[in-house]
């Protein structure tokens, strides 16, 4: 079972990101539509954006590329995980593509917060690790990923 933020984004700093804790961040559904002019405009390889090379391929279709799945993701990451008082993320540490996502495929995040820790040289913020597991429609894991993200305090001094 998910659990749920006691706050909600406009109002969220690092004492509400529990470790352990596990959220369902939102669903996306997938078009191949969506997957061509996403490919075409930024990773045109032909298994993202030839219908006709991509069925003849080992995918037998079109299929997105991870970095749109990156995108799609990120945007669910943003609007249901994410405080709105964000700070720059130094980065990623991991990212794996597990399985194609497909055209009409619905993706599921579920971000566990994996590490909460206050930053010992900023006392503004703490910094929070993640895992973020992408799921399909029938349950299987796409796209794992684990960001690093600094997240203002409520109250500077305090342990969290």
């Amino acid at each position: 079972m998910a659990d749920a933020f006691s706050t909600p984004p406009d109002n969220r700093f690092f004492e509400d990101y529990a470790e352990g804790a596990t959220y369902i961040c939102g669903s996306v559904t997938v078009s191949e539509d969506d997957i061509v002019r996403f490919a075409a405009a930024y990773d045109p390889q032909a298994m993202h954006v030839d219908r006709l090379l991509a069925a003849k391929g080992p995918f037998g279709a079109v299929i997105a590329s991870g970095w749109h799945t990156v995108a799609l993701i990120m945007r669910l990451f943003v609007e249901n995980f994410l405080p709105r008082n964000g700070l720059p993320s130094p980065g990623v540490d991991e990212l794996r593509w597990t399985l194609p996502v497909r055209p009409g495929d619905t993706l599921t995040l579920r971000a566990t917060v994996t590490e909460a820790r206050r930053s010992r040289s900023k006392p503004d913020r703490g910094l929070i690790h993640s895992f973020l597991e992408v799921q399909n429609q029938n349950n299987e894991v796409v796209m794992t990923m684990r960001p690093v993200n600094p997240v203002r305090v409520r109250t500077q001094g305090g342990a969290g």
